[in-house]
């Protein structure tokens, strides 16, 4: 798979409150569980955040990986176009906004990103990183990774714990419009003149990136 396809996701044309939404974000919270991403957030970000610096999470959701994340003491807010969910700490902020229109990230140290990322264009993701990356100090993001070797694994797996048909769309595309190596700072305009970039592929083929703003 050398360049990344969009296609719609399926989950995002939905009402927030439709049982096939629900459904299928019920299913990301067994996909989030069987990739270890809040898991890894929770062994990544302490380290990076330093004290009295603000994260945000970048469509927060349904809120369980920045309400996991604040319950551990950090400073943890989010955006999404959705309603602030029910489980989200009352210390936290919740923006209900477009990312793109959102005008708030010089007050964020980190920015945080799962499953997120992959759903913009280049374009997009450069419009994105434009907004952020001359204030932020430090992005962290999870997303999928871009291979036959990934897609295959969804299709034989995702039917056999009954995901739901549009989790099996949206698997599909989403693995599509991962990322490999160096796309996702590239896109986001992080000049690794400037950031000091990792990546890490875990053992069930996701993609993270870690950048940290050089002095």
């Amino acid at each position: 798979m050398t360049t990344r396809t969009l296609t719609p996701e399926l989950l995002d044309s939905l009402p927030h409150d439709s049982p096939d939404a629900q459904r299928s974000r019920r299913d990301l919270r067994w996909i989030n569980l069987g990739l270890g991403n809040q898991r890894w957030f929770a062994r990544t970000l302490p380290a990076l955040a330093r004290a009295g610096e603000r994260v945000l999470e970048l469509g927060a959701g349904t809120g369980e990986l920045g309400a996991a994340l604040a319950s551990r003491g950090l400073a943890v807010d989010g955006l999404d176009r959705a309603p602030r969910p029910g489980n989200w700490a009352a210390r936290s902020e919740w923006h209900q906004a477009d990312i793109f229109g959102f005008g708030g990230y010089d007050r964020y140290g980190v920015v945080i990103g799962n499953l997120i990322f992959h759903h913009f264009t280049d374009a997009q993701l450069a419009e994105l990183g434009a907004k952020f990356r001359d204030t932020v100090r430090v992005v962290i993001a999870s997303e999928p990774k871009r291979s036959r070797i990934s897609r295959r694994m969804f299709a034989l797996t995702a039917p056999l714990w009954g995901a739901h048909p549009v989790t099996l769309h949206d698997g599909k595309v989403s693995i599509e419009a991962g990322f490999l190596r160096h796309e996702l700072a590239a896109a986001l305009g992080l000049d690794e003149a400037r950031w000091e970039i990792r990546y890490e592929i875990s053992l069930v083929s996701t993609y993270r990136m870690i950048a940290v703003r050089r002095a």
